[in-house]
C-alpha cells in the first residue's frame, strides 16, 4: 500500500514541503475513538494522539482531526504515534443534531463523493434525502443516491419510486441496489474511482454495513438482523471508519443519522432547492415568506402543479432551522466575546491593585 492508495496527491505533498513537515511520517485518520485516532500509513496502522500544543490551541471541536484527515505523525513506540500537524481540509461534511444548539459534528473530511443510502420498504423519506443533499452541496461533495433493499418491492413500484426521487433531486444519480441479489452493484462499482474518497450517509438500519462488506469483498462490518414485522435492520456501526476497496476507492462509514440538522451557511440549501430559489426572484415582495403573500411566484407554482408542495414545505422547514442555528451561534459568540472582555478587565484591574 502507498500513500496514493489512501488518496495522497500533489497538493498535500506541496503543503508538506512548504510547512517543513518532511521529517514526519504522513498518514490518514481511519478511525476516531474519543480523541485517540487510528492513523494508517504505508508502514501500518498507528494508535495516535495529539501533541499538547495542538490539543490546547484548538478553539473548537472542528480543530481536532476527523476521519479522512491527513496528519503528520511521529512514532514513539511500536504502533503508537503523536500527531504533530493536521493538513488543511479539501472539505468537510458536517451536520448539526436536530433540535440541539452548539458546534457542528464533522461526519468526515476530504470527501469526493457521498453515497446517500435510503432503504425502500420502510422509513423511506424523500425529505430526509433532501437534507443529506443540502449537507453534500454545502461541502461540495458530489452526491449519489442509493435506494437499497430493492428486492423488497416490484419493478414497477421501484420505477415509480426512482421517478419520485428524481423529481425532487434533479440530476443527482439514483441507483436502486440490493444487498441480497447484488442488483445495482455493477453500476455502483463503475462509479468508484481509484484514489477518490467516498462516504456513506444514511439512517440506522438502511444496510450500510452490508453494503461495505459487499463492496470490499470482505466481512469488515458486523451486520444486524432484520425484523420480519418491520423490515428494520438493527444499527451496529457506532463510529466512523475508513475502508480501502479492491477497485482503489476509499470508503468512509458513519454511524446512522436519523436526525440531520441543517447548519449550512455556504449555499447548500440554495443548491439543493435551486428551482425554488430561482422562483423566489419573481415574487412581488423581496421579503416574501412564501406562505400566504399575494404575488408569491412560489405559491403560484405550487398551485399550478409546477412545484411539489412537499418540497416547498421541506425547504421552508430547513430554512427556519438554519436561521435559528445561525442566530444561536451568533448569540453564543456575543456572550463569549463579552465574557472575554470582562475577564480581560478583571485581570487589568487586578494588576493595578483595584478590587
Amino acid at each position: 500500500m502507498t500513500l496514493e492508495d489512501l488518496g495522497y496527491n500533489n497538493e498535500l505533498a506541496a503543503y508538506r514541503q512548504e510547512q517543513h513537515l518532511d521529517a514526519f511520517d504522513v498518514g490518514r485518520v481511519v478511525a476516531e475513538h474519543k480523541e485517540r485516532y487510528a492513523v494508517r500509513t504505508p508502514e501500518g496502522e498507528f494508535d495516535a494522539e495529539l501533541i499538547g500544543n495542538l490539543r490546547y490551541s484548538a478553539q473548537e471541536r472542528a480543530d481536532f482531526p476527523a476521519v479522512g484527515d491527513w496528519v503528520a505523525i511521529q512514532a514513539y513506540d511500536e504502533h503508537k504515534a503523536l500527531i504533530h500537524a493536521v493538513f488543511p481540509r479539501k472539505n468537510r461534511i458536517e451536520r448539526r443534531a436536530a433540535g440541539k444548539a452548539g458546534e457542528n459534528q464533522i461526519i468526515a473530511a476530504n470527501i469526493d463523493y457521498a453515497f446517500i443510502v435510503q432503504a425502500v420498504g420502510w422509513d423511506f423519506n424523500i425529505n430526509r434525502i433532501e437534507r443529506y443533499l443540502a449537507i453534500c452541496n454545502a461541502s461540495k461533495a458530489e452526491p449519489i443516491i442509493l435506494l437499497n433493499k430493492a428486492d423488497l418491492i416490484g419493478e414497477e413500484e421501484m420505477k415509480a419510486l426512482v421517478e419520485s426521487v428524481r423529481a425532487r433531486a434533479g440530476e443527482v444519480p439514483v441507483i436502486p441496489v440490493s444487498n441480497m441479489t447484488q442488483k445495482g452493484y455493477p453500476e455502483l462499482n463503475q462509479r468508484i474511482e481509484p484514489g477518490k474518497t467516498y462516504c456513506l450517509l444514511g439512517s440506522s438500519g438502511v444496510g450500510k454495513s452490508t453494503l461495505i462488506n459487499n463492496l470490499s469483498g470482505r466481512q469488515l462490518m458486523e451486520t444486524g438482523s432484520v425484523s420480519e414485522s418491520t423490515n428494520k435492520g438493527r444499527h451496529v456501526t457506532s463510529h466512523r471508519e475508513l475502508v480501502l476497496l479492491p477497485g482503489g476507492g476509499i470508503l468512509i462509514d458513519n454511524p446512522g443519522m436519523r436526525e440531520v440538522g441543517v447548519a449550512d451557511s455556504a449555499g447548500g440549501l440554495e443548491s439543493t432547492f435551486q428551482s425554488i430559489v430561482e422562483l423566489a426572484k419573481d415574487c412581488k415582495f423581496k421579503n416574501c415568506t412564501h406562505t400566504n403573500e399575494p404575488g408569491c411566484a412560489i405559491l403560484a407554482a405550487v398551485e399550478s402543479g409546477d412545484l411539489d408542495e412537499k418540497a416547498l414545505g421541506n425547504y421552508l422547514k430547513m430554512e427556519r432551522e438554519k436561521a435559528h442555528y445561525e442566530s444561536t451561534v451568533a448569540e453564543r459568540r456575543r456572550k463569549d466575546k463579552a465574557f472575554g472582555k470582562m475577564a480581560k478587565n478583571i485581570m487589568k484591574n487586578k494588576k493595578k491593585g483595584r478590587p
